[in-house]
């Protein structure tokens, strides 16, 4: 929200998305790899689980993306609503992708989309009243529920 609420945009150099896939996966809270693009844990998440599914390659909007690109953000988000429906039980998914400043992207410069699992009853008051969501798990947690549960991995852990 401080990128929304106070108008802050990261420094081209400092793109969160870009720097993201040279650090370490615990580090960065990324949970899979693929060849054109990779899935992270969401740093300000709205919900547990909340993931992204970003290229590696610095593009703002969705139109700019190349097929291969395209084809592998859809694949990744069809794998994560799988491993997510998994590990944590959800009932359901948000799916988006915020264009632009205007639309409320937090980091405009680098596409990336919003995949948040929701369940029966997920929201009270809190949101409304204090302007807050509470979320019960740590990042580190939930990061290595996910990326146990992605594909290839031998043992899955704990669910979320």
């Amino acid at each position: 929200m401080v990128y929304i609420q106070d108008g802050q945009q990261p420094h081209p150099d400092d793109c969160p998305f870009c720097i993201a896939p040279g650090l370490d996966d615990e580090k960065a809270l990324i949970v899979a790899r693929g060849t054109h693009a990779y899935v992270l844990l969401n740093l300000f998440p709205y919900n547990s689980g909340h993931l992204l599914v970003c290229p590696y390659r610095h593009v703002a909007t969705y139109d700019q993306a190349t097929p291969e690109e395209v084809a592998e953000i859809g694949e990744l988000t069809q794998i994560a609503m799988r491993v997510l429906s998994q590990v944590s039980n959800c009932d359901g998914f948000n799916l988006g992708m915020n264009q632009g400043r205007i639309a409320g992207a937090g980091i405009a410069e680098h596409l990336h989309q919003h995949i948040v699992p929701r369940w029966a009853l997920d929201s009270n008051f809190f949101p409304i009243i204090a302007g807050t969501k509470a979320i019960p798990r740590l990042l580190g947690d939930v990061r290595r529920d996910i990326a146990n549960g992605w594909p290839g991995v031998a043992t899955p852990t704990a669910a979320l």
